[in-house]
């Protein structure tokens, strides 16, 4: 069977949406390989009519080799540097798949360029980073977008409208998040991805980190932005042979004046998971997946309530960052920049309780 070509299919959905008379799509460029997600969007652009990669930075000529073979790529759209793809094309917006602790190189080369940028979680290795981030970004007058998967869980949505609606549960006394997996190395994970993903410079951490964000994220969205009075956390490193600079377990509590968080990143779960139960004053939710979400009210049964599909452009990462780019949004909740400041916050603070075993208390006023 003949396959046709991805840079064709994506000129063809460009074509496509302007004989519609739809707006052109927004010209998107991919800035580095080694975070395995990207493996997820680039088959999601084919056919597209609202995004068209134009291009991809990719400086590690085997590895983009390597895509180009593995996604029928035309080797034209490949750059050593942004400045040489910018230098054949016009690039609106900026999808990062690099390192954490390279988002902030990459925010700041975008930014004076106007051109808006989409990273995978999480946002910053810290929060210095975060806030010189948030600094270019504001001044570059750019729009920045934090991508998480739970973002686009259909369960989350509804979970949010209930807690925050007229009937819902009451006051939130205790949300439980738990994510992760049999670990990196255990799940197939590219030596490319795995390289650095274990590093506790280039990640800022193990399993904290690339799985405490998640459950950061979801709790300072629940709780609209509110700010943990203090932090408490405990790593483990329960293999060892396989992640020997970061931990690969953690338990993280916040603290919040009337109510607490329970995280539980890990590279140690015997199957993959992102599920969630929250608790309030007059009844409960579980969460167990990204589509299914339960009831309970005092001793009776949980009951299913609907969990409807999400709408566009909140159905998916790049409908979501295409409306933005476009000005017809502005990002807010689990992928704006705010919450994902106190995200980082939080995150920081859990690696300073895990390393002195101490409490750590939040300022009243947020460091940024």
């Amino acid at each position: 069977m003949t396959r046709t070509p991805f840079a064709l299919l994506l000129w063809m959905s460009a074509a496509s949406a302007l004989s519609q008379g739809a707006p052109p799509p927004v010209r998107l460029a991919i800035i580095g390989l080694v975070h395995d997600h990207v493996g997820g969007m680039l088959p999601s652009l084919a056919g597209r009519a609202d995004v068209q990669l134009i291009g991809i930075v990719e400086p590690n000529p085997e590895l983009a080799a390597l895509y180009s073979e593995k996604y029928h790529l035309d080797p034209r759209l490949f750059f050593t540097t942004l400045d040489a793809l910018r230098a054949t094309a016009k690039v609106q917006a900026v999808a990062t798949f690099t390192t954490t602790l390279d988002h902030r190189r990459v925010v700041e080369m975008c930014a004076p360029l106007g051109i808006d940028v989409m990273m995978e979680k999480p946002f910053a290795v810290s929060m210095d980073d975060a806030r010189a981030m948030a600094a270019a970004a504001r001044k570059g007058g750019i729009q920045v977008v934090v991508n998480y998967e739970t973002t686009w869980y259909r369960s989350n949505a509804s979970a949010f409208a209930f807690v925050h609606g007229g009937d819902g549960i009451g006051d939130i006394r205790k949300i439980v998040v738990r994510d992760g997996h049999k670990g990196p190395a255990l799940i197939g994970c590219s030596p490319y991805f795995l390289s650095w993903l274990t590093d506790p410079v280039l990640n800022g951490g193990g399993a904290l980190m690339d799985f405490g964000c998640y459950g950061a994220d979801l709790v300072t969205w629940l709780m609209e932005g509110k700010r943990p009075t203090s932090v408490f956390a405990v790593t483990q490193n329960l293999q060892p042979e396989l992640y020997p600079k970061v931990d690969d377990d953690a338990t993280i509590v916040l603290t919040y004046p009337r109510a607490q968080a329970i995280l539980e990143p890990s590279w140690d779960w015997p199957y993959g998971r992102k599920d969630m139960d929250i608790y309030g004053q007059k009844g409960a939710l579980r969460l167990p997946d990204g589509n299914s979400i339960y009831l309970r009210r005092g001793d009776a049964p949980e009951v299913p309530i609907p969990a409807p599909a999400l709408a566009s452009p909140n159905s998916d990462a790049l409908s979501y960052f295409a409306a933005v780019v476009r000005r017809e949004i502005r990002p807010t909740g689990l992928s704006s920049v705010e919450v994902n400041m106190v995200v980082t916050e939080i995150l920081d603070a859990a690696r300073q309780s895990a390393r002195t075993g101490k409490r750590v208390e939040l300022a009243a006023d947020p460091p940024w």
